[in-house]
């Protein structure tokens, strides 16, 4: 969540911070900002609302003249959205400015000792305690790196920091922990921002950073250094993203441009992972006598992540024989989990930056488990602090609510979990070469999906009005039920629940009244007659049915009001078919409800504080 873009070079800063705060709208944002430094006056200007406005006050960006600036958009966490708590924010002769991702956990105690100092504040936020604090420090120490490590040794929580000093002219300072920062390097001049799209138009040359390190921009030099202000030596990544990527390519919102992009995504995926017929993953790190050690398999991640495990324990325990447990990663640490010397963790995240999965990452690794981290950007920090990862290529994902991310995830499982169940001698070679054959075949069914898309649409104009809607399933069909839902409930504020459809009578029936729409899902053949008594129950109730279902499946249409088929294919692998028409029917409820389907409200798109 947040955004924060930084520029120091030949060009003028303003328009290129703007441009690059656009990149980041993806992330979630309520107020945004900018400063510029023309080696004389340091300029700002923030506002509450959308990047359009900060637009239109600066003219694009014209009336802030000079070469080195900082911009921000920002997500309220201390403080509620205003022009006020917007970022950035500054000491009280505004001779050092700062942008800040994040949240500072002993702010309170911090500020109140910077008061009892004679420091007054204006905002409500945790931020401006950073900028007092480093003006305390500054003035003691006199040096800019000095007292940012001082701060940094000071606080506790998650920051990633982007700071000038009226002092220094020639400089940007930044550092982070626990929150994603990068520093990009081309010829024109050097950058910070949070995610690679906001500086891929200008630079292709990456560096990461660790926790708790500090880069110091010139125009012509970046400078590492850790908290003990010893310099570090660091390489940088070369992106290969195609900058078309992160555009929306004539496509009315990035989410449409993304699902239609899902079929490349799994395929990206798992083509070259295949081999002659052989599932080859050297990311993994661990031989066939390795994988027959694994006792357990335990999956931690959150929102669509989390239900790509679900689905992924069906899968394992049914093709690996493998007992998986799912766990979310806000929870995981809670819960004391038990571990063992064979148990393998696998954390998963679109964003490789996810707060709690990160702790849940470190928990693991602190209790001696190996842990694979499944994410789709490079260089992030669970890729980094993993034992091994397993990326997958689904290229940038800008729209907050996961499409192509959740299926590329998805095809990560389904290529692991063949694999392990070769390997541990679950399965025949000719189940695994079916399976294979079944898994090649995806994204020639999803293609065959999505360009019949006007039913859906039709059908979702229908409930635009709606105010609660239930999914239901059994088995797989549960699980791919809960992603389904989530996407109705991010992008269309609509209350929608899914339900395990075997516990209706349990107290779940009870919702169901005259009207009521319920979203049926039924993939797995040896369920059907179990879902058509579950489609029977609601009816009578008088619930309106949507039934998802394979196209071998014809009774269903006797007892369902709508029907949506897919093609058929091995049943662990159906869910990267049945997700296409819930993502679609999603995004018309939520078109025709006139809402923000790439930014929908409250919403961010890497949650990086817990």
């Amino acid at each position: 969540m947040c955004g924060i873009v930084g520029y120091i070079g030949d060009e003028q800063a303003a328009p290129i911070l703007l441009n690059g705060l656009t990149k980041l709208e993806y992330r979630g944002y309520d107020s945004a900002g900018v400063a510029v430094y023309d080696g004389a006056e340091i300029r700002m200007e923030k506002v509450s609302g959308r990047l359009a406005r900060l637009k239109e006050l600066t003219d694009g960006g014209l009336t802030l003249p000079g070469t080195i600036g900082i911009g921000h958009t920002r997500w309220a966490t201390h403080g509620s959205p205003s022009d006020t708590n917007a970022h950035p924010h500054f000491n009280s002769d505004r001779s050092i400015i700062v942008v800040h991702n994040g949240i500072i956990e002993n702010y309170s105690a911090l500020k109140q000792d910077l008061i009892r100092r004679g420091y007054e504040f204006v905002s409500e936020t945790d931020t401006e305690v950073l900028a007092h604090l480093l003006d305390r420090y500054y003035r003691k120490y006199k040096s800019p790196l000095e007292a940012l490590t001082r701060v940094m040794q000071k606080v506790e929580g998650s920051y990633a920091l982007g700071i000038l000093f009226k002092d220094f002219p020639g400089q940007i300072f930044s550092a982070r922990k626990d929150s994603p920062l990068i520093v990009g390097q081309s010829p024109e001049g050097n950058f910070i921002a949070s995610d690679v799209p906001a500086i891929l138009q200008y630079t292709r040359d990456v560096f990461y950073m660790n926790n708790e390190e500090i880069a110091v921009l010139s125009r012509n030099e970046i400078k590492f250094y850790n908290v003990d202000e010893e310099l570090l030596e660091k390489t940088a990544v070369r992106i290969d993203w195609d900058i078309n990527a992160a555009e929306k390519g004539g496509y009315e919102h990035f989410f449409l441009k993304e699902v239609y992009e899902q079929p490349k995504a799994i395929r990206d995926t798992i083509s070259p992972r295949i081999h002659e017929n052989e599932i080859v993953i050297e990311e993994l790190g661990m031989t066939d006598e390795e994988i027959c050690r694994v006792g357990k398999i335990m999956i931690v991640a959150c929102g669509s992540a989390y239900h790509t495990g679900v689905m992924a324990k069906y899968i394992f325990e049914g093709l690996a024989r493998v007992p998986v447990e799912v766990d979310l990663a806000s929870e995981y640490r809670y819960r004391d989990p038990i571990f063992d010397r064979n148990t393998l963790v696998i954390i998963v995240s679109q964003s490789g930056e996810t707060a709690d999965s990160l702790a849940a990452l470190r928990e693991s690794g602190a209790n001696g488990q190996k842990v694979l981290g499944i994410v789709n950007v490079v260089g992030s920090s669970i890729a980094r602090e993993a034992d091994n990862v397993m990326y997958t290529w689904a290229g940038p994902e800008i729209s907050v609510a996961t499409t192509k991310a959740y299926s590329a995830q998805l095809a990560a499982f389904y290529l692991l979990a063949l694999k392990f169940g070769l390997a541990r001698g679950a399965m025949s070679r000719d189940s695994y070469q079916a399976l294979l054959d079944d898994l090649k075949r995806l994204p020639e069914q999803m293609e065959a999906i999505l360009k019949d898309r006007q039913q859906i649409q039709r059908f979702a104009n229908r409930y635009l009005a709606a105010d609660h809607i239930f999914f239901i399933g059994r088995g797989i069909d549960y699980a791919i039920s809960l992603e389904g839902s989530l996407k109705l409930k991010e992008i269309s504020y609509i209350h929608s629940e899914a339900y395990a459809a075997g516990e209706l009578k349990h107290g779940t029936i009870s919702l169901i009244e005259e009207g009521t729409l319920v979203v049926a899902i039924s993939t797995q053949e040896s369920l059907y007659p179990k879902t058509v008594s579950n489609i029977e129950e609601v009816k009578t109730r008088g619930a309106f049915v949507m039934a998802l279902t394979s196209e071998d499946n014809r009774d269903i249409e006797k007892v369902s009001d709508f029907t949506v088929y897919i093609p058929k294919t091995n049943r662990y692998f159906a869910g990267s078919l049945a997700i296409l028409p819930l993502q679609l029917f999603a995004y018309y409820v939520s078109l025709g409800r006139g809402l923000d389907v790439d930014k929908p409200r409250n919403l961010a798109k890497s949650v990086t504080v817990e």
